[in-house]
């Protein structure tokens, strides 16, 4: 049953090999499902917890991606009546990362260990297939496997141009056309999307990663996503649920970063 969970959120034999280093009988392995001003919720074998980054992590940081984010897998302590402890993040395999609010230097990681990263362009007046490219950077430096979407397609004659043109500059890269207003044509995606396996969405405002999200979902993602936290000091706040697992299985990420991304290396903003 505990293993079962785990591997709904992603667990697999290369994290619990990377676990086995830190390995005690207080601590746990967990994959955080959502960071809020230095409080994570982090998803283990037995439920969801609220965690703190340890004393000794925090003191060992050297740079703000030693620290946790959504997506990563940690090492955790419950603590009885209290927020858990993170001792320790484990390895990523990917990684998003932009400049940290007000420091041109410094990186962020916004998400980590994303296998799939669907990259949504709107067949509209805005379609741009060299922004498409620039997104192709950002997916590939970042470890994951970029997906092409090309949404809106019930805008234009002939969406398979539009695919050709994007295939012409994304070689080896699967590009779907699909429209969220038709839901039949969204399935498509869930081929990528399967148990145990982690997927998020790039793409400029107003593309339809919103709407995409929903149907992946199977409800309305952002009003009904709301979680309320309390921590241990009995203060409250709302946020919306940064991960999401999917009745197929797998894992979808939506956080704020993924949606206000920059390129790392020249500071362009995409969305």
């Amino acid at each position: 049953m505990t293993s079962d969970r785990l591997a709904q959120y992603g667990w697999n034999e290369s994290f619990a090999a990377a676990f086995a280093e830190h390995a005690a009988d207080d601590r746990v392995p967990g994959r955080v499902v959502l960071e809020h001003t230095h409080i994570y919720r982090v998803g283990t074998a037995d439920g969801e917890l609220l965690a703190r980054v340890s004393g000794r992590l925090r003191h060992r940081a050297e740079s703000r991606p030693d620290f946790p984010a959504v997506g990563d897998w940690v090492v955790v302590e419950p603590v009885p009546d209290s927020d858990a402890r993170i001792h320790a993040v484990l390895p990523r395999f990917s990684r998003f990362s932009r400049r940290a609010a007000g420091d041109t230097t410094e990186e962020q990681i916004v998400a980590a260990n994303i296998n799939i990263v669907f990259l949504v362009g709107g067949l509209d007046g805005d379609f741009n297939p060299r922004r498409i490219e620039r997104y192709l950077v950002v997916a590939w430096e970042s470890g994951a496997t970029p997906v092409v979407v090309l949404n809106k397609a019930d805008l234009v004659e002939d969406p398979a141009r539009h695919v050709a043109d994007v295939e012409a500059v994304a070689p080896g890269v699967r590009v779907h056309a699909v429209s969220a207003k038709q839901p039949e044509t969204i399935e498509v995606l869930r081929q990528y999307v399967t148990s145990g396996r982690t997927a998020a969405l790039l793409g400029s405002s107003g593309v339809g990663k919103s709407t995409i999200a929903n149907r992946l979902v199977g409800h309305d993602l952002l009003r009904t996503q709301d979680v309320r936290i309390t921590d241990s000091r009995g203060r409250h706040t709302s946020t919306s649920r940064q991960m999401v697992l999917l009745e197929s299985g797998g894992i979808l990420i939506d956080t704020p970063g993924m949606r206000e991304l920059q390129l790392w290396e020249t500071g362009e903003a995409l969305a």
